[in-house]
């Protein structure tokens, strides 16, 4: 399945803002054009998706979950 899959209501294209690094988990700020969308993901996560401020992603909603994809 391919992001584009992904029902684009549930998607918010943005920048990463902020990373607040944890031993575990680390949370990830996402400036997009609706506002600041929050994601904490496994810090594992992070640095295989290669996140740093400035880097494009989309945030991907599910209830109350939020997943981050690098573009």
């Amino acid at each position: 399945m391919t992001i584009q899959a992904i029902n684009v209501r549930n998607q918010f294209r943005g920048k990463v803002k902020e990373i607040i690094r944890g031993d575990v988990v680390s949370e990830v700020d996402v400036q997009t054009p609706s506002g600041i969308v929050t994601s904490v993901i496994t810090t594992r996560s992070v640095d295989e998706l290669g996140l740093k401020p400035g880097s494009e992603v989309v945030a991907l909603v599910k209830s109350t979950e939020v997943s981050i994809a690098t573009l």
